[in-house]
């Protein structure tokens, strides 16, 4: 942990909340957004989400499931991410779901044409659009907190 948190305070909360409330909240707030308002599907989604995480190395996002409506995706889903170009567990929206986040996570420079005729195939700009806010979303909060190192103290809630 790079941060000293007083003893008692939860760690996420009192860095995004206490410390910097004006940058923080606002974050949180843009966060939550992302899983509050979405209109991908939910493996669209989490493909996405667990291949940011993956790179990005944060416990506490590579730990989460997102849940709608009481479904989550299956246990074997985040080695399918991890295999996201040979798996067939993974249509060609989820696909292409976890090949944007991993190419805007490590080489964003290297979205040709060809790529993005792909995904313009498959995906609405609105769609585009949603995934690529929610990308940065996982990427930036996700870094954030594993370079802190504020994923290695926070438990999920029932964990």
């Amino acid at each position: 942990m790079r941060i000293d948190i007083p003893e008692g305070q939860h760690p996420i909360e009192y860095v995004w909340g206490d410390m910097v409330p004006g940058i923080g909240m606002a974050a949180a707030n843009f966060s939550l957004s992302v899983y509050a308002h979405t209109t991908l599907g939910l493996r669209e989604f989490e493909a996405a989400r667990l291949r940011v995480a993956q790179i990005n190395g944060c416990v506490f996002c590579l730990d989460w499931r997102t849940e709608r409506d009481g479904e989550k995706v299956e246990e074997e889903f985040s080695e399918a991410v991890t295999e996201w170009r040979t798996t067939d567990a993974f249509d060609e929206r989820t696909r292409l779901a976890a090949e944007y986040a991993e190419r805007y996570t490590l080489d964003h420079h290297g979205l040709d044409e060809e790529f993005w005729d792909r995904m313009t195939a498959h995906y609405s700009q609105l769609e585009i659009v949603e995934l690529t806010m929610s990308i940065g979303s996982w990427l930036a909060f996700g870094r954030l907190n594993h370079v802190l190192g504020l994923d290695s103290v926070c438990v999920l809630p029932g964990h």
